[in-house]
């Protein structure tokens, strides 16, 4: 989808009286970053009653300089996703990907003017170092050393060097994904300070009851009610390398493919889950976090001035 699309779509404010329009549309969006607490708070909310987001996360509607994969989405597909939250007072959606978008804060402007945005953040070494992890195993990354993968970012931004089976290659610019400021500050220039929430992860992580009931005061919903705070997306490895291959071969993903957009998506998660060993992540090199704290100091000083936070627990 491109700005000119999205400036097509129908308007509706805040969009709190869902049950008004044909079809139910998002009014809140969790923006980012990947790796700081972005599932969590997704499966969090959905708990909620006042509160719906569809069962695919990271749907990657808009953004127009975001790589796609299927399914991919049209303008009805994805309003789709929305109507069971008919009459929700908050209908939302989470794709961590529309931070780093040069499009995406613009697009659901158009889409919304009222939109609420949530942005976590996480410490970006440590973020990246999870990001890492993760794609090693998703198969978006097949460079098993964090500091080799950190190296081949030129070649693979010039498309060599790239896994065979990449969905996310703007996700190997490891050091571009840490580097948090200008697109913070896009969303708060797009839609203003008070529509826009930026929560740490420090802070989920420390008191998630706190920061969840930060989000529903945010949100305009009752911050009465408690969900399950169940731990999610812990660190985790392949239990079977040849499963993983044969899950994210040609042959599977053509049959999951042609599968009805909910069935697809469960069958996709039924495959990963049935291939995970949950394990704590290895420490990153500590010469190799320094080195990486310097490089973004720059970043995370900008960042403290945009958000009025002390970050020096990132710089530790």
């Amino acid at each position: 989808m491109n700005p000119d699309q999205a400036s097509s779509l129908p308007r509706g404010g805040l969009g709190l009286a869902s049950t008004d329009v044909a079809d139910p549309r998002p009014n809140f969006f969790i923006v980012g970053a990947p790796r700081s607490g972005t599932t969590a708070m997704y499966e969090y909310l959905r708990q909620h009653p006042d509160v719906f987001m569809p069962y695919r996360k990271e749907p990657v509607y808009f953004g127009a300089d975001l790589t796609k994969r299927p399914p991919l989405l049209d303008e009805p597909s994805y309003l789709k996703l929305f109507g069971p939250g008919r009459g929700k007072r908050r209908l939302g959606e989470a794709t961590v990907w529309y931070l780093y978008s040069r499009t995406a804060a613009a697009e659901i402007r158009r889409f919304d003017p009222d939109a609420r945005i949530i942005i976590m953040l996480r410490d970006p070494v440590e973020m990246i170092h999870s990001l890492h992890s993760h794609w090693l195993f998703t198969g978006n990354e097949d460079v098993e050393d964090f500091a080799q993968a950190l190296d081949a970012e030129e070649d693979r931004r010039q498309g060599r060097r790239l896994p065979p089976d990449v969905r996310r290659p703007e996700g190997l610019q490891y050091r571009a994904c840490a580097r948090y400021a200008a697109h913070v500050e896009r969303y708060l220039e797009t839609f203003g300070r008070d529509a826009v929430k930026v929560l740490l992860y420090d802070d989920f992580s420390a008191d998630a009851r706190t920061a969840y009931r930060d989000v529903l005061s945010f949100l305009e919903v009752s911050t009465g009610f408690e969900p399950d705070f169940a731990v999610v997306n812990q660190n985790k490895v392949a239990r079977s390398s040849l499963l993983q291959r044969v899950r994210k071969g040609r042959a599977v993903g053509t049959v999951v493919n042609a599968l009805p957009g909910p069935l697809h998506h469960a069958a996709w998660r039924l495959m990963k889950r049935a291939n995970i060993r949950y394990q704590q992540r290895p420490p990153i090199d500590p010469d190799l976090r320094a080195r990486l704290v310097a490089e973004l100091a720059d970043d995370v000083a900008r960042l403290e001035t945009l958000i009025d936070r002390d970050l020096a627990a990132w710089s530790a």
